[in-house]
Parts: C-alpha cells; structure tokens; sequence
C-alpha cells in the first residue's frame, strides 16, 4: 500500500505541478502587463514554490484516494 501511495503521489504531483505551470502561462497571454524580469534566484525560488505547491495539493488528493480506498476496504468486512 506504501508502494501505491508513493506512485500515485509522484504522479499526481508532476500533473499538477504541470496544470500550474500552464495556467499561469495561460493567464500571463491572457492578461498582458508589463513583465518583470525576474533574476536566477526569484525564478528558481518560483518554480520551487510551483512544485511544493504541487506536491502539497498531490499529498491530499492521496490521502483522500488511499483512504477512501482502505475504508470501502473496512466497510465491506475484509
């Protein structure tokens, strides 16, 4: 059960952390302002926050998933 939790959480975070990136390239076509240039460190320090973002919405959704999946394994008395 470790070994899938693992793998879902992995999977769902590279999902997600692919969604956030799109939606904000999505929003920054969408809504044009005069762009930033950001320095090597604020951009590594963004896409670090994307991805623990990710990571942090991937560890819920699997906690939910594997949960939900041990307690219909508890409810059906096996």
């Amino acid at each position: 059960m470790i070994k899938v939790s693992l793998i879902v959480m992995i999977v769902l975070t590279g999902i997600i952390g692919t969604i956030l990136r799109w939606r904000e390239e999505t929003q920054a076509r969408t809504q044009p302002r005069p762009k930033k240039r950001r320095g090597l460190i604020a951009g590594l320090k963004h896409d670090f926050n994307r991805w623990v973002t990710a990571a942090a919405i991937a560890a819920l959704a699997t906690i939910i998933i594997v949960g939900g999946l041990n307690w219909l394994r508890v409810w059906q008395g096996s």
